[in-house]
């Protein structure tokens, strides 16, 4: 006795994930990477002007910040440790420059990493990006009380 599945739904295509990041770390559109992916600083557009791909379900929620952190944290840390080694700054001067250049450092990378998650996701047909709306989340059940 033998099994036979039969399925029509069909593997959609490859996306290539290294252009989609690319066109999200310069603030372009992941699909055609002609529109912009940002009508604010941090606010995504609710559909690319030029291709129609919606972008209202991207969630990147918390992932931008942490690689930025992560980023800035090594070089600040790595300037720091080469500036004790090699320089003989005062505190004053280290006081001055390492909170401004971490300022200004996360200030640069944030909408280009998040571009660049937005990008991912759309690659990985995440978030509602591959046609198929996400499943609510499932919550257990709460324990039920029984009578005595």
């Amino acid at each position: 006795m033998a099994i036979q599945i039969h399925t029509s739904a069909r593997t959609p295509p490859e996306r290539d994930w290294r252009m989609a990041i690319g066109n999200g770390l310069r603030g372009r559109c992941p699909h055609c990477g002609q529109g912009k992916l940002f009508k604010g600083f941090l606010k995504p557009v609710d559909a690319c002007a030029v291709c129609g791909e919606p972008m209202h379900h991207q969630r990147s929620d918390d992932l931008p910040p942490y690689v930025v952190i992560t980023i800035v944290g090594h070089i600040i840390v790595g300037g720091i440790l080469l500036a004790e080694k090699y320089a003989d700054w005062s505190m004053g001067m280290h006081m001055a420059i390492w909170p401004a250049l971490t300022v200004i450092l996360s200030l640069l990378l944030m909408q280009p990493v998040k571009g660049g998650v937005i990008g991912l996701q759309w690659a990985m047909r995440m978030h509602g990006f591959g046609g198929v709306p996400d499943l609510p989340e499932r919550q257990p059940l709460p324990p039920t009380v029984r009578p005595s």
